[in-house]
């Protein structure tokens, strides 16, 4: 697995520290980085390495920086925010619901739908990791083929290939072997054709609805009543009794393939 998607900016510091640790040696300032004591790395006898303090809690921040990313561009969040986003507009109602309850619901909903995927992420990485059992680099790429797994159930097959043939890479034999510079654009592209396909659905009744009360304004001479204001409450009617968030809900539920 490629680090550099997820530690870019511990790769650069690490770089000019390494970089100041050769000059320094060659000049005969010394031998090592014993100038920088807070940014030790020390190989083991078993294989394993250990990191000190201050590269443990930069490579923390690190992930912590980059972690809204992740969840926006490697789980469910996007479709459902942008569906939840188009159906808000779809039925005129402002900033009701407002933007941190979308984001609260599409959290939970996030969750709710990747709940199979991390559950198995702490089972095989996570839990062992964490009793000894596997190291860190085990770990990482034990969690990211169960992501990966998910990701590409979820990616259209074109869009994959699109990515691919531009990276100049050949078709890929497992889910394994699609890499993370390639699989990440390709699963945006698709979350966001499929969350455009699911608002336009969305958006049709209420435009109906609209639009049979501007032709009945006009034939009744009332020209200077909004339509919009009108056609609110005959949405909202609708809305609730399909009860409509229940139906759109399960049905981006029901739009995810989880193993």
């Amino acid at each position: 697995m490629t680090y550099s998607h997820l530690f870019l900016r511990l790769g650069l510091a690490l770089v000019f520290i390494m970089t100041a640790g050769v000059a320094m040696a060659q000049n005969g300032l010394g031998n090592s980085l014993s100038g920088l004591p807070a940014f030790t790395v020390v190989d083991n006898s078993n294989g394993a390495t250990t990191y000190s303090l201050s590269l443990q809690i930069l490579m923390l921040m690190t992930a912590l920086t980059l972690l809204p990313s992740l969840v926006l561009g490697m789980t469910s969040f996007t479709r459902v925010i942008i569906v939840l986003s188009i159906l808000r507009q779809a039925l005129g109602t402002q900033q009701t619901p407002p933007n941190q309850v979308l984001i609260a619901i599409a959290l939970f909903l996030t969750f709710f739908i990747m709940a199979p995927t991390f559950s198995q992420i702490y089972e095989v990485s996570i839990s062992p990791y964490l009793d000894g059992q596997i190291g860190v680099d085990a770990a990482v790429d034990s969690g990211s083929a169960l992501i990966k797994d998910f990701m590409v159930q979820n990616t259209r097959i074109n869009d994959l290939t699109m990515f691919s043939e531009m990276a100049g890479d050949e078709p890929y034999a497992t889910n394994a072997d699609v890499p993370f510079s390639v699989l990440l654009p390709a699963y945006i592209t698709s979350e966001l054709k499929t969350a455009f396909q699911i608002g336009f659905l969305l958006f049709l009744p209420f435009l109906v609805i609209d639009m049979v009360i501007a032709s009945t304004l006009m034939s009744l001479g009332m020209m200077m009543l909004s339509p919009m204001l009108v056609s609110l409450p005959f949405k909202l009617l609708l809305f609730v009794l399909v009860d409509g968030w229940a139906m759109t809900v399960s049905s981006l539920v029901a739009t995810y393939s989880t193993m």
